[in-house]
């Protein structure tokens, strides 16, 4: 499975607006948006990785005036971490990755008074963006039209939005998924702004949005917890842990 997830986390950096190979990482850049969550770069598995490599990966996130970023699945790359180490890089955070075949799926309704529905219009997909960074909270500034675009890009290329709004109209959450590749998708973003939590929300975004990926072919969602209360939420949905992934950055 590690090395399912990890092709998947390589294809869909290839959809960014700019793609750079150097050796064997893949390079994923938004000329709109500096946020390193969005440009970074990963390796292609089984490839062997050198100290060269990492410094023509240095050079190339440093020529288009973005930080130095990875994201990995750890077993795709065992050496990789005490080669990024001793370039100066430091690591961010350590998850576990959860996965979700269709067979294990509970799908939870929407809460009372609240709707999930996949925006189709830009003012729309403006509003879920806003939602899920005011859930969120602290979050690098970013330009909103590059945000509403990129989500429109990901809903044309395949990939799954969903938002939930109250029956006044307003937008309170939302989540979505990567276009799929080999059969396996990533759900991310999943958000519920601070009054409507600990009503069954998250659940239900969770759920329906992995449920659209089985609808449309999907084998396996996969996604990764922020903490422990979106792990529990997950795992009632019916994710399990499956493996371990790095982030890891370097300062400019």
């Amino acid at each position: 499975m590690d090395l399912r997830i990890q092709r998947s986390v390589v294809s869909h950096l290839r959809t960014r607006p700019k793609v750079i190979e150097v050796g064997p990482f893949v390079l994923g850049l938004d000329p709109d948006t500096e946020s390193p969550f969005i440009n970074y770069a990963s390796p292609q598995p089984g490839a062997p990785i050198t100290a060269a490599d990492i410094t023509e990966l240095i050079s190339a996130f440093t020529e288009a005036g973005r930080k130095p970023r990875l994201e990995y699945v750890t077993s795709c790359a065992p050496q990789l971490e005490d080669l990024l180490v001793t370039a100066g890089f430091a690591v961010e955070e350590r998850n576990q990755y959860l996965i979700c075949p269709p067979e294990r799926l509970t799908v939870f309704p929407a809460p009372a008074g609240l709707t999930l529905e996949e925006p189709s219009t830009d003012p729309d997909r403006a509003a879920v963006v806003i939602a899920q960074n005011d859930a969120f909270g602290d979050l690098p500034p970013e330009d909103p039209a590059a945000a509403v675009a990129r989500m429109r890009r990901n809903q044309e290329r395949g990939g799954v939005v969903l938002g939930a709004r109250t029956t006044d109209g307003e937008w309170v959450g939302g989540g979505q998924a990567a276009p799929p590749s080999d059969d396996v998708s990533e759900v991310a973003g999943i958000a519920v702004r601070a009054p409507f939590r600990r009503r069954g929300l998250g659940a239900a975004i969770s759920a329906s949005v992995t449920r659209r990926l089985f609808d449309r072919g999907v084998e396996v969602a996969w996604l990764e917890a922020s903490g422990d209360d979106s792990w529990r939420v997950y795992e009632r949905v019916g994710y399990v842990p499956a493996g371990h992934r790095l982030y890891i950055s370097r300062e400019i």
